[in-house]
C-alpha cells in the first residue's frame, strides 16, 4: 500500500511513522495521562487496517486525521491534544514556504500528480518541467494572496474548483476562437515582425501555424481556427501557379491549350494543397509551446462558411486531403503509423452532405472513414446548432467550451458597441465569434452538493444556491483578476488580430462585458448527485426530471448574475481530468464510501450517462441532447464503440443520427500500440499486485509505458501520455454503446 505525500508522490507505507508519531505525542504529556506501548500499537494497526479498507492510497492528511480519532477513541484526550498541537505547529512551518518541496518533487520526477495532471503532457522534459515549476508559484501566490479564504477552502475540500490555478497570477485568459481571417486578409505582427498578406495557400499555411504557436504561449486553455479561413488562398495559389505555367509553356515554345494549361495548374495545385496541409499537421504536433505541449488546437471543417461556388470547392478538397493526411496518422520514433493528440478536427454535419444524394456526401464518407481509424473528427449538427444559437454555427473553443451569441438578450442579437475589438473583417449586422474568448471556470460538485444534504431535498435546493453563490464570488475574481490588463502583455491577442486590433497600452476591458466574452460556471457529477437524493440514475423518468430542473437552477442563476452585472455568465459542462479523481477522494473522505456515489475513485463528467450503464448509442444521444441545450457554455457528448474500420455504414448511421439530435458528439473508438511486440489492437486496462491500475498488452504482457502508445478520448479530446488513477479507472469500466 503507498500513501499520497502532501507534494504529491507517492511513497510506501510505513506504519512504524505512525507509532513513533503517537509516541512523540504521548511523551509530551503528564506520565499519569500517557497510553501504555500496547494501546499505541493497538491504535496504529486500526489505523493501518482502515487505510486498507479505503481500497486505494490515502492522503498523509486522511492518516493523520485516523489517529487522532484513535487516540480520542481510547479516551487519551490529552495525548490528542497534543498530537493536534504537534500538526498545526507543522502546518504552520510548511505554510512558510509551501513551493519548496513540491517543486524539488518535480525536478526529481518524484510527483504522481504531475505525471498525470494533463494527458498530452509529458512532465519528464524540460520545458513542462518549467511550466509545472512556474504552475506551483503561480499556485502558491494564488492560495495566499489572490484568492479569498473562502474560496480556497472550498476548492481544497473539493465542494468547488476553481480552474487553472497554476496561470491564475498571470493575467492570462482561457480558450478563444482566433480571427485568423482577419490576420491573413489584413496582416499581422509577430514577434515585431511585420506578416502581410500570404500570396499563396502553402504560405497561408505556414502564418497560420506561427499564429497558433504565438497564441497558445499566451493563454491556458485551447483554441480553434476555421480552415475556411484558408480556402480562398487556393484560388491565389491557381491563379499564380497557372501564370507560371503559361511562361514555362512559352519559353518552351509548348502548346497553350486552355484544357492542358488548367490539368498541369490543378495536378501542380493539389501537390500544394497537400504540401500546404501536411506543414500544418507537423508543425502542430512538432511544436512545443512554453508550457509543454503541443498547442491545444482545433481545425473546424465547414462547408457552409464558405461562399458558394469556387471557394466553397476549393474548402471541401481541403478537408478531404485534411481527412486523408489525418487517417494515415504520424510516424513515432521508431516508424510506426500512430494517431496524433492535434490538432482536433470538427466536421459539420449539414443538408449538403448529410445523405447519399447530397453533393459533399463523398467528403462525408471520408469523415466516417477517419473516425473509425483515427478518432476524429467530431461532429456538429448544424441542424440542431441553429435551433440553439440563434441560427448560427461555428465552432467550439478548443474541447467543448462555446460561445454564445453576442448580446443574445439585445433585440437584434448583436453586440452593444459594434466593432468593440476593431477588427479588420468586422461585419455590421452579423454576429461575432471570431476574435471572442472566455475568461475561466470554476465548477460546483453537485455531488457534493447532494452528499452535504444527506438526501433531505428542501436542504439540497438551499445548498445548491449557496454553493452557486460561492462560484459567483470565485468567478468574479476571475473577472476582475482581468480587468485592468493592457493589450501589451500579449501583442499577438490583443493588438495584431488574434482577438482585438487594441492600441498599444489601451486595457482589455470592454472585452470583458456585453456579452463580448464569456466565463463559465461549471458542474459535475448530475449522475451521482441524482442517485444520492432519489436512489436512482438521472436516466430514469424521475431522476431526468430532478436533473433537468438543477440544471435550469445553474441558467437561472447565470441569467441573474448576467443581468445585474453585463458580464456573460454561462453554464458549462465541465470536461474534468485530474479534477475527477480529485472530487472523488474529497467526497471519500468527508462522506465514506456511498454505493453509486462516492464508491469509484472518480466522478462522472457533467451530464453524461455513467460510464459502466448500460445504454445503446442512440438513446444515449437522446437522452444527452435535452442537457446539451442547457449547457450553453460547452458540452459534448459521446459513444464508446469497438474497432469500427471495417464497418463504417454504421459510422455513417451515428453521424446521420447526431445530425438530426443532438448538437455536438464523438465517437469513441480505440488506437493503439504495443512497441515491444508490434501489436497494434486494444491494450488493456489490468491490476497489478499492489492494487494499482496499469496498461498491458494482451499480446505479450507489456507493461512498459514507454514501449506503448495509447490514444483515448479523455474530456472531448485525445490523450495519450496515460492518466492518473481516477481517470485510468474510468476509462477500464466504459461499457459499449454500440
Amino acid at each position: 500500500m503507498n500513501v499520497i505525500k502532501r507534494n504529491g508522490s507517492e511513497v510506501e507505507f510505513n506504519l512504524q511513522k505512525i507509532i513513533d508519531a503517537i509516541t512523540k505525542a504521548n511523551e509530551s504529556v503528564a506520565e499519569n495521562v500517557r497510553m501504555t506501548k500496547v494501546q499505541i500499537q493497538r491504535i496504529s494497526d486500526s489505523v493501518r487496517l482502515a487505510c486498507d479498507e479505503l481500497g486505494r492510497s490515502p492522503a498523509v492528511e486522511e492518516i493523520q486525521d485516523m489517529v487522532e480519532q484513535q487516540i480520542m477513541a481510547h479516551g487519551a484526550f490529552e495525548v490528542a491534544k497534543a498530537y493536534i498541537t504537534y500538526r498545526y505547529t507543522r502546518s504552520l512551518v510548511r505554510q512558510a514556504n509551501t513551493t519548496d518541496d513540491k517543486i524539488l518533487s518535480l525536478i526529481n520526477d518524484d510527483n504522481e500528480e504531475a505525471k498525470q495532471e494533463n494527458s498530452n503532457k509529458n512532465p519528464v522534459i524540460n520545458s513542462t518541467q518549467r511550466d509545472y515549476m512556474a504552475g506551483e508559484v503561480s499556485r502558491d501566490l494564488t492560495r495566499r494572496l489572490l484568492l479569498p479564504e473562502e474560496v480556497i477552502n472550498a476548492h481544497e475540500q473539493g465542494i468547488i474548483h476553481f480552474h487553472d490555478a497554476d496561470y491564475f497570477a498571470q493575467r492570462e485568459h482561457n480558450c478563444d476562437l482566433i480571427n485568423l481571417e482577419d490576420m491573413l486578409q489584413n496582416g499581422t505582427v509577430i514577434s515585431e515582425t511585420m506578416i502581410e498578406k500570404p500570396h499563396s495557400f502553402y504560405t497561408a499555411c505556414n502564418i497560420t501555424t506561427q499564429i497558433i504557436a504565438q497564441v497558445a504561449s499566451n493563454q491556458y486553455g485551447g483554441q480553434s481556427f476555421s480552415l475556411a479561413h484558408l480556402a480562398p488562398f487556393v484560388d491565389v495559389s491557381r491563379k499564380k501557379i497557372k501564370g507560371l505555367v503559361i511562361e514555362e509553356r512559352k519559353a518552351l515554345c509548348e502548346s497553350l491549350e486552355e484544357k492542358i494549361i488548367d490539368e498541369i495548374t490543378e495536378r501542380r495545385l493539389m501537390e500544394e494543397i497537400k504540401s500546404g496541409i501536411q506543414t500544418i499537421q507537423y508543425q502542430l504536433i512538432t511544436l512545443m509551446t512554453c508550457n509543454g505541449q503541443a498547442p491545444f488546437v482545433t481545425m473546424f471543417m465547414y462547408l457552409d462558411e464558405a461562399p458558394e461556388g469556387r471557394t466553397r470547392e476549393d474548402l471541401a478538397i481541403c478537408i478531404e486531403e485534411v481527412l486523408r493526411q489525418r487517417m494515415r496518422g504520424v510516424k513515432n520514433e521508431k516508424g510506426v503509423w500512430i494517431t496524433p493528440a492535434f490538432p482536433k478536427l470538427i466536421y459539420v454535419l449539414d443538408e449538403d452532405n448529410i445523405s447519399e444524394t447530397s453533393k459533399y456526401w463523398h467528403v462525408t464518407e471520408l469523415a466516417a472513414m477517419c473516425t473509425a481509424k483515427r478518432m476524429v473528427p467530431d461532429y456538429i449538427s448544424a441542424k440542431v446548432m441553429k435551433e440553439l444559437k440563434g441560427g448560427d454555427v461555428y465552432t467550439c473553443m478548443g474541447c467543448r467550451s462555446f460561445l454564445t451569441p453576442d448580446s443574445a438578450d439585445n433585440a437584434e442579437g448583436l453586440c452593444n458597441d459594434g466593432n468593440i475589438s476593431n477588427a479588420g473583417n468586422y461585419q455590421e449586422g452579423k454576429h461575432t465569434y471570431y476574435g471572442r474568448f472566455n475568461q475561466g471556470v470554476v465548477t460546483i460538485n453537485l455531488v457534493d452538493v447532494a452528499c452535504s444534504s444527506d438526501g433531505n431535498m428542501d436542504r439540497f435546493w438551499r445548498l445548491l444556491d449557496d454553493r452557486l453563490e460561492l462560484c459567483h464570488r470565485a468567478l468574479r475574481v476571475r473577472h476582475e483578476r482581468l480587468l485592468g490588463t493592457r493589450s501589451d502583455v500579449a501583442p499577438v491577442l490583443w493588438q495584431y488580430g488574434a482577438l482585438a486590433r487594441l492600441k498599444k497600452g489601451e486595457v482589455i476591458d470592454k472585452l470583458l462585458y456585453g456579452n463580448y466574452s464569456t466565463i463559465s460556471l461549471g458542474y459535475a457529477g448530475l449522475c451521482e448527485m441524482c442517485w444520492r437524493m432519489l436512489g436512482k440514475s438521472h436516466t430514469t423518468e424521475e431522476g431526468r426530471e430532478f436533473s433537468i430542473k438543477v440544471m435550469q437552477r445553474l441558467n437561472d442563476k447565470c441569467k441573474e448574475w448576467r443581468n445585474a452585472e453585463n458580464i456573460s455568465y454561462s453554464v458549462y459542462g465541465t470536461p474534468m481530468e485530474s479534477t475527477t479523481y480529485k472530487f472523488a477522494k474529497s467526497l471519500q473522505r468527508r462522506f465514506g464510501i456511498i454505493p453509486h456515489v462516492t464508491d469509484k475513485s472518480y466522478i462522472t463528467n457533467s451530464y453524461h450517462v455513467h460510464v459502466e450503464e448500460e445504454i445503446d448509442a442512440f438513446d444515449k444521444l437522446k437522452f444527452e441532447a435535452d442537457f446539451q441545450a442547457l449547457s450553453p457554455g460547452g458540452a459534448i457528448s459521446y459513444v464508446e464503440v469497438p474497432d469500427m474500420q471495417d464497418n463504417t455504414a454504421a459510422v455513417l448511421n451515428v453521424m446521420k443520427y447526431i445530425y438530426n439530435n443532438i448538437m455536438y458528439a464523438e465517437l469513441n473508438t480505440k488506437s493503439d500500440y504495443c512497441a515491444a511486440c508490434g501489436y497494434d489492437g486494444e491494450l488493456k486496462i489490468v491490476e497489478d499486485k499492489d492494487g494499482k491500475l496499469v496498461w498491458e498488452c494482451p499480446h505479450c504482457g507489456n507493461r512498459d509505458q514507454n514501449q506503448m502508445s495509447v490514444a483515448r478520448r479523455t474530456c472531448g479530446y485525445i490523450g495519450t501520455q496515460f492518466w492518473n488513477q481516477g481517470r485510468t479507472q474510468e476509462i477500464k469500466d466504459r461499457v459499449m454503446h454500440l
